[in-house]
C-alpha cells in the first residue's frame, strides 16, 4: 500500500493512497460536516454537506468520495466552501417538516445538529415540493415511515438493500419528485420487511421511528385490576445508559431495574432466566436431532427478524429452525401460567411488557403462533414490547436520572440467571451458552474451557468445529442478514455441512439492535457500538457466579415444579411453535 504526499489547510501529510479526502482529514483532526456519509454502508456523495475544495478543480469535490492523490490540496474551510454547504444545508431544511418541538429526534437529530453548526437563523427558500403533505406509514406494527422529514440520505436504502439484503425501500421518480419508498408506495407492512429496525438505527432525522407503546404500558401501570410484569433483555442493560449520557458500553444493569421500580411496574424480572430455559429446550432438541437423525442443522430461533427472513427467502429450510420460543416469549407463557399460579393471580389480568433492543420483538409478540393457549381463551405471551430507547422516555417522562440511582437487584424469584443467559445479547452468545450445557451433558465433566473463543467476535460469518462426547460437532455462527443469506446459500446447495447454527438479523448481534439508542453517523463512524457493547456483555457473564444455565436453581426448580423435563409434552406445548412461509417478490 503505497503512500501519497497531501496538505489538507496547508497542513502537509502523508497518507495512504487509497483514502478518501474525508478519511484523510479525519486523521489530521479536520471536521468535515457530514449527512448522507456512513462509513462502510453509504459513501455515496449525494448530500454535498462534506464538499471541499481541490486546488486546480473546476468545481467542489465530495469529500467523503473524492481519492487522495500525491500533491493534492485541498481546503475544507474557505469562503466557497462555507457558502456552498450552507446553501445546500438552507434547501434540505427548506423541504424539511421541521416540527422539531415535537419530533421523535429532538436533540438527537443530525439535521438539527448540522443547522446548529451551521448557525441557520432562517429558511431562505421555498419548498421545492408544492405538493400535499404525504400520509404517515403507520400500518405496521414496529416501524412507522414519515417520509415528510426524509432528507435522501439514502442511508436507510443502502443498509437495508447492502447490510441486510431485504431491500423493501430505494429512492423512487427522479428530480424533485425524488422520494425514498418502498415498491409503488406500499407500506412497509405490505412488504418483506423484517421489521429489524436497522434502517431507524441509520436514519439521521426522524423519517423512519420505531411504533411508540408506552401508552399503552402506563394505561396497563394505572389500571388498579393489572398485575404488571415487566422483563429485559440482556442487551438493553449495555445500552440504556447511553440514553442518560453514560459511555458506550457502560453496564447499567442495577441502575436500569432501580429506574424500572420507580416507574410503578408491580415486578421487575430478567428475561435472562428464560434465556437459560432456552438453552434447555434448545440444547435438548439438538441432542434429539443428532441421536434420532433428525432435520439438521439446527437453526437458532432468538432472532425475530430472522425467522421473518427465513419465512420469505428461505421456507424449504423453515424445518431447520428450532421450535423454541425467543426468551422473552417464552417468559411471557411461563409468567402466564406457572408463576400466575405460584402468585394466586388469573392469567387474565397479568400484563407483561418486555424491554427489547429490537423492533422486530414489536412483529413477533403479536403472531398468532406465538399465542398462549393453556387456558381458557387465547391471550398473547407478551402483551406489549418496548424498545431500550421507549424505555428510557418513559423513565424521563417520569423524571427519573436513571444515572444517578442506587443500583438494585430484579425482583425474585425471575431475576436470577446465569452469564450464558447474558451473553444472548452478543452474536456468538447464544452458541456459545449452549455449547456450554450441551458439552456437560453428553460428556458428564464440566467444561475445561468456558469461554468459546471461537464464535466470539463481531466477523459477519464464524465457524467452528467441536469435539464433543466423540462427535465433531460443527457450529457456525451468523449475524447480519446478508451474511445469514450467504450461509444459508451455502448450506441450501449442500456446499457447508452443519450440526447447529445460530443467525442473528443485526449486525453484531442484539448489542447492536434497531431499538437500541441511536448514536449520530460521527459516533458510529468511529466507534464500533458492537464491539464497545459486547465487551460490556461479556464482563457481565464473567462477573457473575453461575455461568452455565443447566445450573439456574431457579430453572432447575420450575421443571421440578411445572413443566417436568426439558422437551416434556407440557414444555413443547407452552415454550414451542411452528412457523410458516410468506410471499417475497
Amino acid at each position: 500500500m503505497a503512500l501519497v504526499n497531501i496538505t489538507i489547510d496547508g497542513h502537509a501529510m502523508q497518507v495512504e493512497d487509497h483514502l478518501t479526502v474525508l478519511e484523510a482529514a479525519r486523521l489530521a483532526k479536520v471536521n468535515i460536516p457530514t449527512l448522507c456519509y456512513l462509513k462502510e454502508i453509504n459513501e455515496i456523495g449525494a448530500c454535498r454537506i462534506c464538499v471541499v475544495e481541490i486546488r486546480g478543480a473546476r468545481a467542489l469535490q465530495a469529500a467523503c468520495v473524492y481519492p487522495v492523490s500525491e500533491g493534492l490540496d485541498v481546503l475544507t474551510n474557505s469562503a466557497k466552501v462555507r457558502d456552498a454547504r450552507k446553501i445546500t444545508l438552507d434547501l434540505i431544511l427548506s423541504n424539511h417538516d421541521r416540527s422539531c418541538l415535537t419530533c421523535r429526534r429532538n436533540n438527537n437529530c443530525e439535521l438539527q445538529t448540522l443547522a446548529i453548526d451551521f448557525g441557520i437563523d432562517e429558511i431562505k427558500y421555498l419548498p421545492r415540493k408544492p405538493e400535499a403533505k404525504k400520509a404517515i406509514d403507520l400500518a405496521g406494527v414496529s416501524i412507522v415511515r414519515d417520509a415528510n422529514k426524509c432528507v435522501l440520505c439514502r442511508r436507510c436504502v443502502a443498509v437495508c438493500k447492502n447490510v441486510q439484503t431485504v431491500a423493501v425501500i430505494d429512492t423512487n421518480e427522479r428530480g424533485i419528485k425524488t422520494q425514498v419508498t418502498p415498491a409503488f408506495d406500499m407500506a412497509l407492512s405490505e412488504t418483506p420487511c423484517v421489521n429489524c429496525g436497522q434502517c431507524i438505527a441509520v436514519c439521521p432525522v426522524a423519517a423512519l421511528t420505531e411504533k411508540d407503546d408506552t401508552q399503552r404500558v402506563w394505561d396497563a401501570i394505572n389500571d388498579p385490576d393489572k398485575y404488571v410484569i415487566v422483563q429485559t433483555a440482556p442487551a438493553v442493560r449495555v445500552a440504556i445508559g447511553e440514553e442518560f449520557g453514560m459511555p458506550i458500553g457502560t453496564r447499567a444493569t442495577g441502575k436500569m431495574t432501580a429506574g424500572l421500580k420507580m416507574l410503578g411496574f408491580d415486578k421487575v424480572f430478567d428475561t435472562d432466566t428464560a434465556a437459560d430455559l432456552t438453552i434447555m429446550e434448545e440444547g435438548t432438541e439438538l441432542l434429539n436431532r443428532i441421536k434420532k437423525g433428525g432435520t439438521l442443522p439446527l437453526i437458532t430461533s432468538c432472532s425475530p427478524g430472522w425467522i421473518k427472513f427465513c419465512e420469505h427467502n428461505f421456507p424449504d429450510l423453515l424445518d431447520n429452525l428450532s421450535t423454541c420460543k425467543s426468551p422473552h416469549e417464552m417468559f411471557g407463557a411461563i409468567l402466564k401460567t406457572y408463576y400466575a399460579e405460584k402468585i394466586g393471580v388469573d392469567p387474565a389480568n397479568i400484563f407483561v411488557v418486555s424491554i427489547m433492543p429490537c423492533t422486530a420483538k414489536k412483529f413477533e409478540a403479536a403472531r398468532e403462533e406465538l399465542a398462549n393457549t393453556e387456558l381458557a381463551g387465547t391471550m398473547a405471551d407478551v402483551d406489549v414490547v418496548l424498545t431500550t430507547r421507549e424505555a428510557a422516555r418513559m423513565m424521563k417522562q417520569a423524571g427519573i436520572k436513571m444515572n444517578e440511582l442506587d443500583e438494585v437487584h430484579f425482583d425474585d424469584p425471575m431475576g436470577d440467571a446465569t452469564g450464558a443467559a447474558v451473553i444472548f445479547g452478543a452474536t456468538g452468545g447464544v452458541m456459545e451458552a449452549a455449547v456450554r450445557t450441551v458439552y456437560e451433558i453428553l460428556e458428564g465433566k464440566p467444561l475445561a474451557e468456558i469461554n468459546l473463543t471461537a464464535v466470539r467476535g463481531i466477523e459477519g460469518v464464524k465457524e467452528a468445529t467441536l469435539e464433543v462426547a466423540g462427535i465433531s460437532l460443527n457450529v457456525a455462527v451468523a449475524s447480519g442478514l446478508s451474511n445469514a443469506r450467504r450461509l444459508m446459500e451455502k448450506v441450501r446447495s449442500g456446499e457447508k455441512q452443519y450440526h447447529f447454527i445460530e443467525v442473528m438479523a443485526c449486525p453484531g448481534g442484539c448489542v447492536n439492535g434497531g431499538g437500541q439508542p441511536i448514536q449520530s453517523a460521527t459516533i458510529r463512524n468511529w466507534n464500533d457500538l458492537r464491539t464497545l457493547r459486547g465487551e460490556a456483555i461479556y464482563a457481565e457473564d464473567a462477573s457473575l457466579p453461575i455461568r452455565k444455565s443447566h445450573e439456574n436453581p431457579v430453572v432447575t426448580r420450575m421443571y421440578e415444579e411445572f413443566l417436568g423435563k426439558p422437551g416434556s409434552h407440557k414444555a413443547h406445548h407452552l415454550l414451542h411453535t411452528h412457523y410458516a412461509p410468506r410471499k417475497n417478490y
